[in-house]
């Protein structure tokens, strides 16, 4: 069968007594995605946040929680890196805040491959908890990730939600578009799985959406968490009826497993019923998309 295995984690926001914690539930996560076949293992945006809860004195401070795990961001990537080629598999880590030379952070997600190569992506668009509240600020370039599965893109959560950002992507030639959430009511939820299967719709694309779940009530970042992981595809040839290829039950932390073809894509691309990819440019509108830097992470 041609094609390769995504697996998109409903991940849930633990308290953790210790680094070695941490490092045991990531190492099992991922070998359990690595053990059902999957080549790309997907975690969702924030996820790292968990990590606050190594410090008690800061935990339930939101401005001590930030920089606590901003500080912990090399180990976790060396940890990410390793996990990536132990088990020979391309590594979407959870985003973490991280920490520029000005002292502002970003909200950043990272493309491990098993070769050692990594990616980097910010995202560019702020909620109004995260410009109001957490100071967070919007980060960049937008990149187009080229690996040894295809083209692939990010969208952070609410990125999700802007097609500008994943249509420079389809026009850089993004095939699979990761979304990486954190939301905290079934609203929000809504909101950013919707933007997954419309950006899938308009970009004639596969979108991959991992969320984190459950309750984490010792967190002021992560309190509550809502969602369920899906694998997206447009409506159209060689995807299902309602676009939907593969769906996690809402709340259950775990994988959920789908079996994706790029070249599916490509035939929907060209061979469509409606061809929305190709005929962007004709509506009404149509304005000039922000720039992309294309990454190679082949090798």
């Amino acid at each position: 069968m041609s094609g390769f295995t995504v697996a998109a984690a409903q991940y849930p926001v633990d308290r953790l007594d210790s680094w070695d914690a941490f490092a045991a539930k990531l190492s099992r996560w991922v070998a359990e995605a690595a053990t059902a076949g999957a080549e790309l293992a997907v975690f969702p945006e924030y996820g790292a946040m968990e990590l606050a809860s190594l410090d008690a004195a800061t935990m339930g401070d939101l401005a001590g929680s930030l920089a606590g795990v901003a500080d912990l961001v090399e180990r976790v990537d060396v940890l990410h890196a390793d996990l990536a080629a132990r088990h020979g598999l391309h590594l979407l880590a959870a985003s973490v805040p991280v920490r520029l030379a000005g002292g502002a952070y970003v909200n950043r997600a990272r493309l491990f491959t098993p070769s050692g190569k990594v990616g980097a992506q910010d995202k560019l668009i702020m909620t109004r908890f995260e410009r109001e509240q957490w100071g967070i600020a919007p980060g960049g370039p937008l990149r187009l990730f080229d690996t040894a599965l295809g083209r692939i893109g990010i969208a952070i959560c609410y990125d999700s939600e802007f097609p500008l950002i994943a249509r420079a992507l389809v026009e850089a030639g993004c095939e699979l578009l990761l979304v990486p959430s954190c939301t905290d009511s079934l609203h929000g939820y809504w909101r950013v799985r919707v933007g997954a299967q419309a950006r899938a719709l308009e970009g004639q694309m596969i979108a991959v959406h991992s969320p984190t779940v459950g309750e984490a009530s010792w967190s002021p970042a992560v309190d509550v968490n809502r969602g369920a992981a899906g694998v997206y595809g447009p409506p159209d040839l060689g995807f299902p009826d309602d676009g939907v290829i593969a769906m996690g039950r809402e709340g259950e932390p775990g994988w959920t497993f789908a079996r994706v073809d790029l070249a599916a894509v490509a035939l929907a691309r060209a061979e469509g019923a409606v061809l929305n990819s190709r005929h962007w440019a004709e509506q009404p509108g149509a304005v000039a998309l922000p720039p992309v830097e294309v990454v190679d992470l082949r090798g």
